[in-house]
């Protein structure tokens, strides 16, 4: 059986007789078809273009190191701390917190046990809180005005928790992407304003 075409593909009229196409629509309907195989190559080019940058940042994510997954998890951690403490006073000196509209607004994550002497509390909520500039770089953390208004804040069962845990931490490759990709993701729900 064969099937016998009755309307133009391209201008979709009538055909008369054993005709397959209208004379002047031949070069109309090969130039929709040269573009319509120009997108489909351009459609499989991107597509091929975003497999091979997602392989790129999996090749990249493999070849970091356990120092520089610590920092991007800091990072990540810093800037949830930032945007939970936001409306908070500084936790030493009880200045108010700076206008909301600046990005950073002179706030850092200031940690009561440092990371340098107890880097196993490095992401540990209670261990960090926002502090002004002044008190966590010049003031050098301003220990003894932290733990008051951490007392008052999170009860001083929490802080003699935090003083009293000294159990060493060896990082994972693993636990280091969790953490900082669970606190991109908490940051970004806290400015959109969820809980």
């Amino acid at each position: 059986m064969t099937f016998k075409r009755t309307r133009c593909p391209h201008c979709k009229g009538k055909l008369e007789g054993a005709q397959r196409i209208h004379p002047h629509c031949i070069d109309a309907y090969a130039d929709a078809q040269a573009a319509k195989a120009d997108r489909a190559r351009a459609r499989a080019a991107r597509m091929a273009a975003k497999v091979e940058k997602a392989e790129t940042r999996k090749r990249r994510e493999a070849l970091k190191r356990i120092p520089d997954l610590i920092k991007e998890a800091q990072t990540a951690f810093n800037a949830w701390v930032r945007a939970r403490d936001a409306a908070q006073p500084c936790i030493s000196c009880d200045s108010p917190p700076p206008d909301l509209s600046q990005l950073h607004a002179g706030r850092d994550a200031g940690h009561y046990r440092s990371t340098g002497s107890a880097s196993h509390l490095r992401f540990h909520p209670d261990n960090c809180h926002a502090q002004c500039v002044k008190c966590n770089k010049w003031g050098a953390g301003r220990a003894v005005d932290y733990r008051i208004r951490l007392v008052r804040r999170i009860g001083l069962e929490r802080v003699e928790a935090l003083e009293n845990e000294n159990v060493t931490h060896k990082w994972q490759r693993t636990e280091l992407t969790e953490i900082r990709d669970t606190y991109r993701a908490k940051t970004k729900e806290l400015k959109r304003g969820k809980p």
